[in-house]
């Protein structure tokens, strides 16, 4: 994975604290691009495994839709209030499908992880819930871009 940044350096996090960002942030912006060509946001829970960032989307959502048709995707995470607290990261590349669509659960070892992690932070549960309404889609990003804002006054 490249770090494109060419500007901003200096305020980038690092990769201890981009680690820690990813593990403990629970909501990203997912843009995806429509059949005419417009962009496409919308907000999504994910886990990272470290790696790769794993999103759980609604299968008949009109985000699904765009990215089985084209599967190139950018992801926004930030927190912050105030201007010197603004900290993210942007995570760029295409995203494969993992596991049957819908899941209904069928072993799937490469879910493992991804699944566990998503079942603890945003059920409090050991082990995944299946609706028959989600799938997962994996992003290793091949870019990602990072800011935090905090690091400004020590400039």
């Amino acid at each position: 994975m490249a770090v494109t940044q060419r500007r901003g350096r200096k305020i980038m996090m690092t990769p201890d604290e981009l680690e820690e960002f990813l593990t403990t942030q629970r909501t990203c912006r997912v843009a995806t691009v429509s059949k005419d060509g417009a962009p496409h946001v919308s907000a999504l829970w994910f886990v990272w495994d470290g790696t790769s960032l794993w999103l759980y989307s609604v299968v008949r959502s009109k985000r699904w839709a765009e990215l089985r048709r084209d599967p190139r995707i950018a992801v926004v995470i930030d927190s912050g209030e105030e201007y010197g607290e603004l900290r993210g990261v942007e995570l760029s590349g295409t995203v494969d499908f993992v596991g049957e669509a819908p899941r209904t659960g069928e072993l799937c070892a490469e879910l493992d992880v991804p699944e566990t992690l998503f079942a603890r932070r945003n059920f409090g549960l050991e082990e995944m819930p299946h609706d028959g309404r989600h799938a997962w889609a994996r992003l290793t990003p091949d870019a990602i871009a990072s800011w935090d804002f905090r690091k400004l006054p020590s400039l």
